[in-house]
């Protein structure tokens, strides 16, 4: 009897866990910010879009060779070349397929910032930028890779939020709270996982910890905003910096789930986030880092040492939500 009240128990604060009751605040957050940075990064490769994903002969980088690397770890994953195929067999060039797919993820973009046609938005924007970024493997990095995360769990949330134009558009019944918050969670528990096992890596190198890898990131060509003549005055904080980055990731885990150091831990990746971005020039991967972060925790999180007023959303009367 008592092993069946523990497990009973345990089980319940298991659905808790998983199924906490939450606004949909959260969801107009990613959906914004990934829409900025749909926009954003078409129109970063707007001059060089066909420079990137041209065919054999054409482009930076053979468009197949990359296509044919992807395929070594499934057939079955998307890529341009599918379209290109497609537009083939309709009697249409290569450069104008390349051209319609992307003003069609710049246009989705566009949409899920207004928050019109959401659902189709997200998932056309994640099939295109998977597309983009299977197809571009040898160029692709992180921002890539967290940029599909994202538009991959915002297509599968309760799309619209209230904040859509969908939403004062067509009348629309109320998402229930607990699928809001389960949506909310899985992407809590995937950046403390990719937090932990980053800043684990980390740890285990001495890299980090005498600066190293720090200096190597710091003057590698492409990255290298910052001069070697200021990098060397400062040579000192690199080792504090890096260590500090160790603890930063690794310590995400744990103190991002309490309320008293939940908000100066968000603050702290966000200046991370802040400084990778102006330092390195990897604008797209601090943008979109920043973005999945205040979704995950930003919303809701409050200032420790602060009174605040307890308030009910009006959305959700029956009891008050919190990440």
């Amino acid at each position: 009897m008592t092993r069946l009240r523990s497990a009973s128990r345990g089980w319940k604060r298991l659905i808790e866990f998983l199924f906490p009751p939450e606004t949909d605040k959260w969801l107009a957050v990613l959906r914004i910010g990934l829409g900025l940075q749909v926009v954003v990064f078409t129109l970063f490769l707007r001059s060089d879009w066909h420079y990137l994903f041209a065919g054999t002969g054409k482009g930076l980088v053979s468009r197949e060779l990359g296509e044919a690397i992807t395929s070594f770890d499934s057939p079955l994953i998307p890529k341009l070349g599918w379209l290109v195929a497609l537009g083939g067999h309709a009697g249409i060039s290569e450069e104008t397929v390349l051209t319609v797919a992307w003003a069609c993820l710049l246009c989705m973009g566009c949409c899920l910032l207004l928050g019109l046609f959401c659902r189709p938005a997200a998932i056309i924007a994640w099939f295109l930028h998977l597309c983009a970024a299977e197809s571009g493997g040898l160029l692709a990095y992180g921002a890539d890779n967290f940029m599909t995360t994202g538009l991959f769990y915002l297509m599968l949330s309760p799309l619209p939020d209230r904040y859509a134009l969908d939403h004062r558009l067509v009348k629309i019944k109320r998402k229930d709270p607990q699928l809001l918050g389960f949506w909310r969670r899985v992407l809590q528990v995937h950046l403390c996982f990719v937090y932990f096992i980053g800043g684990l890596a980390k740890c285990l190198g001495d890299g980090w910890w005498n600066g190293s890898n720090l200096w190597r990131s710091l003057i590698r060509p492409a990255f290298n905003v910052i001069s070697p003549d200021i990098l060397v005055r400062f040579k000192y904080a690199l080792p504090v910096l890096g260590i500090s980055i160790c603890l930063l990731e690794v310590g995400y885990v744990f103190f991002i789930w309490m309320k008293k150091t939940r908000f100066v831990w968000l603050v702290c990746i966000l200046v991370m986030h802040i400084a990778i971005g102006l330092m390195m020039g990897m604008y797209l991967f601090a943008l979109v880092m920043i973005v999945l972060n205040l979704a995950a925790f930003g919303v809701g999180s409050r200032v420790p040492f602060l009174r605040h007023r307890e308030r009910v959303p009006a959305v959700f009367p029956e009891k008050q939500l919190s990440p």
